[in-house]
C-alpha cells in the first residue's frame, strides 16, 4: 500500500523555521499536487518525503511505515526531477534499467521491466538511441521510465515540466495523468503552475510561507476558496477582487458604485470587505453597471477585456464577440450567487 501520511512536519535551517507543522493524508493511488509560489516550502516537503532533507520534527509514513530515519533507497519511492539527469553515454534502454542493474536484478527481469515501461510511455522505437538524439519530451519520458521500472510505492515529481515549451507541457500533462491511471501508483507532484495543478490532480494542497492554506479537489478550491490567497492563486486569469463595504443588501464601493447581493448577505464586520468575482462570471448587460474598456485581447474562442469599474480595475472573459475598443463604455452585471466575500483584514471567506 502506497499511502503517505505527513504528521505535524516541521523543517528548520538553524533558527529559521521554513515548514510550520504540515499535516497531509495521501491515500493509496491518489494523485496529489503541492502548489504555491516560489519559497512556499513545497519542494522542501517533497525532498523530506524522499529522504533528501532531514525532518526537524513530526513524522512521515509511507505504506504504514515511519520513514524519518530511512535512507532514500530504502523508502520504496522513485523521483522525477526538473532536470532529466540522463547519462549521455548510455542508450535509452540502459538509462531506464541502470538503477535495476545497480541493485543486481537479473538481466531478464531488467529487460522485461524496461520493455513494459517503454510500452507504457511509447518509447519502444527509441530504446537504442542516446539522449542527444531525443527531444525534450522524449527525454522526460525516459526519466519517467527510469522511475517506473522500479515499481515503487510512491512517485515523486519535482516540477518535471518546467523545461518544456508550452505545447509540450500540455502533451506531457496528459501523458502523466494517463500513466497514473494505468499504473495506479500514489503520486506526489510539485509545481508552481496552478494550471498543471487544476488539470492533473485528484486533490491540491495550496501552500504559502510554509503553511497549508487549503486542501481539496481542483473544483472545490476554485468554487469555494477558504481565503483571499487561494482565491487569487487558483484560476487564470485570477479572480477579480474589489474593495468596499456591506450596506444592506449591496456591496458598496468607495466611489459609490453599488453591486446588489440579494437577501442572503452573510454576517459581515462593519469595516472593509473584499468582493471576489471570476472573470468568466462577469456578464455583458446593457442595463447593468457601466465600465470603461481599457484593453481588449481576443483569443478566438473568447475575448479577455480589462475594465475600469468606478475607480477599480477588473478583467472579464466573454464568449460574445461584441465589437469594443479602449475608451468604450459597456454594461456589465455580477450575479450575486457567483460573488465571493472576504474579510479585508484577515482574508478569510465570509460564508452565506
Amino acid at each position: 500500500m502506497g499511502a503517505v501520511t505527513i504528521r505535524d512536519v516541521r523543517k528548520n535551517y538553524g533558527n529559521l523555521e521554513v515548514l510550520h507543522g504540515i499535516s497531509i493524508d495521501i491515500a493509496d493511488g491518489e494523485f496529489v499536487i503541492l502548489v504555491g509560489p516560489s519559497g512556499c516550502g513545497k519542494s522542501t516537503l517533497l525532498r523530506m518525503i524522499a529522504g533528501l532533507e532531514d525532518i526537524t520534527a513530526g513524522e512521515i509514513e509511507i505504506g504504514g511505515q515511519v520513514v524519518n530515519d530511512l535512507a532514500p533507497k530504502d523508502r520504496d519511492i522513485a523521483m522525477v526531477f526538473q532536470s532529466y539527469a540522463l547519462y549521455p553515454h548510455m542508450t535509452v534502454e540502459e538509462n531506464m534499467g541502470f538503477s535495476l542493474k545497480l541493485a543486481r536484478f537479473p538481466k531478464d527481469e531488467i529487460r522485461a521491466r524496461v520493455a513494459n515501461a517503454a510500452s507504457v510511455l511509447g518509447l519502444e522505437a527509441y530504446l537504442e538511441r542516446y539522449p542527444r538524439h531525443l527531444s525534450g519530451g522524449q527525454r522526460q519520458r525516459v526519466a519517467m521510465g527510469r522511475a517506473i521500472v522500479r515499481n515503487p510505492q510512491v512517485f515523486l515529481f519535482d516540477e518535471p515540466l518546467s523545461n518544456l515549451d508550452a505545447k509540450l507541457r500540455v502533451q506531457m500533462r496528459s501523458e502523466i495523468k494517463m500513466n497514473h491511471r494505468r499504473l495506479g501508483t500514489t503520486t506526489v507532484y510539485v509545481t508552481h503552475d496552478q494550471i498543471e495543478a487544476m488539470t492533473m490532480a485528484d486533490r491540491i494542497v495550496v501552500m504559502r510561507s510554509g503553511h497549508v492554506e487549503q486542501i481539496g479537489s481542483p473544483l472545490d478550491l476554485y468554487d469555494t476558496p477558504n481565503n483571499l490567497f487561494v482565491a487569487e492563486f487558483i484560476g487564470s486569469p485570477a479572480m477579480n477582487i474589489l474593495d468596499g463595504t456591506i450596506k444592506g443588501e449591496t456591496f458598496a464601493m468607495p466611489d459609490g458604485t453599488a453591486i446588489p447581493l440579494g437577501s442572503d448577505v452573510p454576517h459581515a464586520p462593519q469595516g472593509p470587505i473584499k468582493l471576489g468575482i471570476r472573470p468568466e462570471h462577469l456578464r455583458l448587460d446593457a442595463g447593468g453597471l457601466q465600465a470603461e474598456v481599457l484593453v481588449v485581447e481576443p483569443t478566438g474562442s473568447e475575448t479577455q477585456v480589462a475594465l475600469r469599474l468606478g475607480e477599480q480595475e477588473l478583467v472579464g472573459v466573454f464568449r460574445e464577440r461584441i465589437p469594443m475598443s479602449p475608451g468604450d463604455m459597456i454594461g456589465i452585471s455580477i450575479s450575486s450567487d457567483q460573488a465571493h466575500l472576504f474579510d479585508a483584514e484577515s482574508g478569510r471567506r465570509l460564508t452565506r
